[in-house]
């Protein structure tokens, strides 16, 4: 049996409903993935086409990652592609497989008293932020946000462990974090799409580059190493085609259009992980 690695899991996991063995599949995503509206849209699609019940579980990438190491879910998407790569090659998790991509933004209030509007990248905006001491919101939480937002204040010559005093760490998911710093008025790095649903009831603005390849962002679908362990393999196996196959990625790309996209399927355009 898969193991669950902690109560959370057990309470995410409960109340999900039930199935026979092959009906039924335990995917971790990131909550970037889930408040953007995304799964709300595939999912559905994805038991129509299978009659397989997804059990989703929203956390962030680190969380996710180890979950799929441990084999407590049976796939997972993330956004974290150092982790990934290094427990693929640690023989962890298998099959990743790049599908869609979109970016970061660094997004705060419209009046920008930190001067970010005029960086020259994600480490100058960092660097302004650090200067003025500004108000920040990270989520603290080793999701795949959290883990860029470390990646490029270390670019920036920053200690990301002790970076400047007014900084408010939430430790919650991308949609909690950025209506934490819609009220407080603060400056926050957020997923694209993330801050796009919720951008009219948080009120901020965004003011990086998109083209800024700081702030690329690729989601991947994995699965854990099957070898020794009790998993829905062929459920997993049939979600990773699913997601890679052109008319999922063709819905992918027309997902939340105003007029871009919020993710850009990678499979149609050539792009690549």
């Amino acid at each position: 049996m898969k193991r669950v690695a902690s109560a959370v899991l057990a309470l995410l996991l409960a109340g999900c409903g039930s199935g026979d063995a092959g009906s039924v599949l335990d995917m971790a995503t990131t909550t970037s993935v889930r408040d953007s509206g995304l799964m709300d849209e595939l999912l559905p699609r994805f038991s129509a086409e299978t009659e397989i019940e997804v059990r989703l579980l929203a956390v962030g990438s680190g969380a996710a990652l180890r979950m799929g190491a441990d084999a407590d879910v049976d796939v997972l998407v993330t956004h974290a592609p150092a982790g990934e790569l290094e427990l693929v090659e640690a023989g962890e998790l298998v099959d990743r497989r790049p599908f869609m991509r979109n970016h970061f933004v660094l997004a705060g209030p419209a009046e920008d008293p930190a001067g970010v509007g005029q960086a020259s990248d994600a480490r100058d905006a960092m660097r302004r932020l650090a200067a003025a001491d500004a108000l920040f919101v990270s989520r603290a939480d080793d999701s795949g946000t959290h883990r860029r937002e470390q990646a490029v204040l270390t670019a920036a010559g920053l200690d990301p462990a002790a970076i400047w005093s007014n900084v408010i760490r939430t430790n919650a998911g991308m949609g909690a974090s950025l209506q934490v710093a819609g009220e407080r008025r603060a400056y926050i790095l957020a997923d694209v799409g993330t801050f796009r649903a919720f951008r009219k009831r948080i009120e901020l603005v965004a003011f990086s580059n998109p083209d800024d390849p700081e702030l690329r962002n690729v989601y991947s679908v994995l699965r854990p190493n099957p070898e020794g362990r009790d998993l829905n393999v062929e459920g997993a196996k049939r979600l990773a085609d699913f997601l890679t196959a052109p008319g999922t990625q063709h819905w992918i790309g027309e997902f939340g259009r105003d007029p871009d996209p919020l993710f850009v399927p990678l499979l149609l355009d050539g792009s690549s992980g």
